[in-house]
């Protein structure tokens, strides 16, 4: 008979590999999510059979049902629109802007917030629909 010595009997795998490659794909995976932007107020926009998808927005403005402005899930005075949305302009510069409008709010809303956006020098502006 042979006796089993205690290195023999406790034979464990190193899993430090297994936890390396588990935590950089982790990383690859928070790195290339997409998060969903969201503006902060409910809207029910209006209907439309021509809407298309926009690729790239930096920018999400909310224009909710009292006609109060929403940008980066804060209510914003239209005074205080511009330079808003040009630090987050300045954040991401590529994108373009997207108007989530109400389908009864006021229009002088919507093209105070797209005149703010020419201002700064936005030129793809787009306002959010559902396709019918």
């Amino acid at each position: 008979m042979r006796r089993r010595t205690i290195q023999e009997e406790e034979k464990v795998a190193d899993l430090t590999p297994m936890l390396d490659v588990v935590f950089i794909m982790l990383i690859f995976f928070i790195v290339t999510a997409t998060f969903i932007k969201e503006t902060g107020v409910e809207v029910n926009r209006p209907d439309t059979k021509t809407a298309e998808m926009k690729k790239t927005v930096s920018l999400l403005v909310g224009v909710g049902a009292d006609s109060g402005i929403w940008i980066d899930k804060k209510k914003v005075d239209i005074r205080n629109v511009r330079p808003t949305m040009e630090r987050l302009h300045a954040e991401n510069p590529k994108g373009g802007l997207v108007i989530q409008a109400d389908s009864i709010s006021k229009v002088e809303k919507v093209l105070a917030i797209m005149d703010a956006a020419r201002q700064i020098g936005i030129t793809q502006v787009a306002i959010a629909s559902e396709e019918n």
